[in-house]
């Protein structure tokens, strides 16, 4: 005789890890919850509790919360292949929230460093790898925020959509490298983050060549 209960398992299971309606995927409270360490940092920073220079502090906080999203995001899919959570539905959010706190950091760099002054910061985009970089990396993003609707997926196609949104490694590449040329040195922190893109990007890789076998 048949038995309901493999199915009431993977029901609950299914249960335990959907997320209450109110901070659901694209949801007001998610997208605030992402924000918050942004946000906080600002405060600090009104309040003058960043320390003797609050704008690096300020810019490099907001780049980092930038790349640590770009991270997430790309983690999502290898995370689910590997037997851990399904966050499938989360993935656009930690994309625009990646994309949030980039654009957030090139505005303070735009208008707080260098005062809309256009002349100094082409100069330091020229001038500086590193800026070069960063702005590669933030340019790279604004199509895919663009596209990170349903309209435009069915307005490019499936496939044509998935090859725009592969551009998304070559963005966390560069913020990696933008982050660690900006501290001029191979930290702990930049050596992770900058391992955990290579190593997505090579399980990414190893995937697709493996479904082509």
């Amino acid at each position: 005789m048949p038995t309901t209960e493999p199915h009431e398992a993977q029901v609950r299971i299914a249960r335990r890890w959907n997320s209450p309606a109110w901070i659901g995927p694209g949801s007001w409270a998610l997208y605030a919850l992402g924000l918050s360490p942004g946000i906080w940092t600002f405060y600090l920073g009104l309040n003058d509790q960043l320390g003797a220079d609050p704008l690096k502090v300020l810019e490099r906080t907001l780049g980092l919360w930038a790349l640590r999203f770009l991270v997430i995001g790309l983690a999502v899919t290898p995370l689910r292949k590997l037997g851990g959570p399904n966050l499938i539905r989360y993935r656009r959010t930690f994309g625009l929230l990646a994309f949030f706190y980039a654009l957030f950091h090139v505005i303070v760099y735009v208008v707080l460093d260098q005062g809309l002054d256009v002349g100094a910061i082409v100069a330091d985009i020229v001038k500086r790898p590193y800026i070069t970089i960063g702005m590669v990396a933030f340019l790279t993003l604004v199509p895919l925020a663009v596209t990170s609707n349903a309209t435009m997926i069915r307005r490019l196609g499936g496939k044509a959509w998935q090859r725009l949104h592969r551009w998304v490694y070559l963005a966390a590449a560069a913020g990696a490298l933008h982050f660690i040329m900006l501290l001029k040195t191979v930290t702990f922190e930049a050596a992770f983050y900058a391992g955990m893109v290579a190593a997505l990007l090579a399980f990414r890789l190893w995937d697709r060549s493996h479904k082509k076998r």
